[in-house]
């Protein structure tokens, strides 16, 4: 009897095994006709390609923003979605307008490449004239208070180059561009020069939001230089005092109407489950946003044309959103998560792509502590069968627009490529169509559909 129980658990435990190796096998062939179809046959390079030559830059109330809109909303109207909606919100406009930045030295000009923060106030058609005082950290501005008044506060704190992962350098030095001008005014400065968010040292200067805090005592205009023209300023200043004059016509616009744009198709098992992929439409107002954001929107749409040319039926619902006003604002991610808990919805996975069409190099997650530990275990179930295509799964950041749906208790994804170039790019002129990779555009996508395919069938 004993004997018979032994070959009974073996035969039963063989089936098991047997059973989990086709699924495996299954997984394993399917991701590679993802990747055969993507990296083939894919249209994500030419929509990007004519996203950013035709609508260009992108800022949020635009004409532009519009127009990018309704031609990506035409690419999804191409493919054999169950819906296709809006969710609404209001938007902040800004106008750049133009503006000067002459810096003297002791009788001599000093050649400096500038663009005015994101929604910063200009100088309401006065030129404004001060000393400049350099300053490493938000944090010292207090104790150097009775020397900041009249002053044009040069903040210079570079992006640690010792950090191999550069949006961690970011991170570390961004405060000074946020809230620098803000925090500036309140001890009499009259504006600020901002040392460009960039991972080398070049001469194209990069924007960016600057945000007036509620407690702002005076607005002071914003201004960013390149980070060449910030060493040599840094340097002139070590050899006696510089003056900066700067003019400025730019300025606030009443907030309007925009949209996110959603795509859906429904599950045929748990239709209440959603799986999101998506990007933010909006740039700034220079450059074409190819590697921000456009890259990241027609990432979300290659997974579904990926997943519908191969015939695939999903089992979860899955979403496509392009949301709006990312870069001075997040009024889209913010109005679609307010959309979606207002109709009870559950997000089992969000996947975002915020960081540049350069080749993947795996995906970071995060959730509400009560659900992460148990999901992240169960999403790097999957790393075997991602291992191939050089893709990892771990603990991180997600993405700006789909943080607002972390209460819904599911997991919040970032795809993650490679980043030592894309602060070379970032909020600059030069982040166009020319200088994303079509292959490494499309390794994007193929990552994002193939994780997307894994949940689906799987759950987690």
């Amino acid at each position: 009897m004993q004997r018979f129980l032994i070959l009974l658990i073996l035969t039963l435990l063989s089936f098991g095994m047997t059973g989990q190796s086709e699924s495996t096998d299954q997984d394993a062939f399917f991701l590679k006709d993802i990747y055969t179809q993507s990296l083939s046959k894919s249209k994500a390079y030419h929509w990007l390609d004519t996203l950013c030559r035709t609508a260009g830059p992108r800022l949020s109330g635009s004409q532009a923003s519009y127009d990018g809109l309704a031609y990506l909303e035409a690419v999804l109207s191409d493919m054999a979605f169950d819906t296709i909606f809006h969710v609404d919100c209001m938007v902040p406009r800004w106008h750049r307008g133009s503006h000067t930045l002459d810096l003297e030295h002791k009788g001599k000009a000093i050649p400096t490449r500038s663009t005015m923060l994101g929604n910063s106030l200009g100088t309401g058609g006065s030129l404004v004239t001060g000393d400049i005082i350099e300053v490493l950290e938000l944090d010292s501005l207090a104790g150097m208070a009775d020397q900041l008044k009249d002053k044009v506060v040069f903040f210079n704190r570079p992006m640690d180059p010792s950090l191999v992962r550069t949006f961690h350098a970011y991170g570390r030095a961004v405060d000074q561009r946020v809230f620098g001008p803000s925090r500036a005014g309140k001890y009499g400065a009259k504006a600020v020069i901002v040392r460009s968010m960039a991972s080398q040292i070049d001469t194209i200067p990069h924007t960016g939001v600057t945000v007036y805090e509620e407690d702002a005592i005076a607005k002071i205009p914003g201004i960013a230089i390149s980070t060449y023209d910030a060493e040599v300023l840094s340097d002139y200043l070590d050899n006696g005092s510089v003056q900066a004059t700067i003019s400025s016509t730019s300025t606030p616009l009443p907030d309007t109407s925009s949209y996110s744009i959603v795509a859906e198709i429904k599950g045929s098992e748990y239709p209440d489950e959603i799986i999101l992929v998506g990007g933010h439409i909006d740039s700034w107002d220079i450059g074409q946003g190819a590697h921000d954001d456009g890259a990241g929107c027609v990432q979300s749409i290659q997974v579904i044309e990926t997943l519908l040319a191969l015939d695939y039926k999903p089992k979860r619902t899955i979403r496509c959103v392009l949301f709006i006003n990312e870069e001075n604002g997040l009024n889209g991610g913010k109005s679609y998560a307010e959309y979606s808990n207002a109709n009870g919805e559950y997000h089992l996975a969000a996947i975002e792509s915020d960081a540049g069409g350069f080749t993947p190099r795996g995906f970071s997650c995060t959730a509400d502590e009560a659900v992460f530990i148990d999901k992240l275990r169960n999403l790097k179930t999957f790393e075997p069968l991602l291992e191939p295509y050089d893709l990892y799964l771990k603990k991180g950041g997600a993405g700006a627009d789909i943080n607002p749906l972390k209460s819904q208790n599911g997991l919040l994804i970032g795809l993650n490529p490679d980043s030592q170039r894309y602060f070379d790019y970032h909020h600059t002129a030069e982040d166009k169509i020319e200088h994303v990779h079509p292959r490494e555009l499309l390794l994007g996508g193929a990552a994002m559909t193939s994780l997307v395919y894994l949940i689906d069938q799987h759950g987690l």
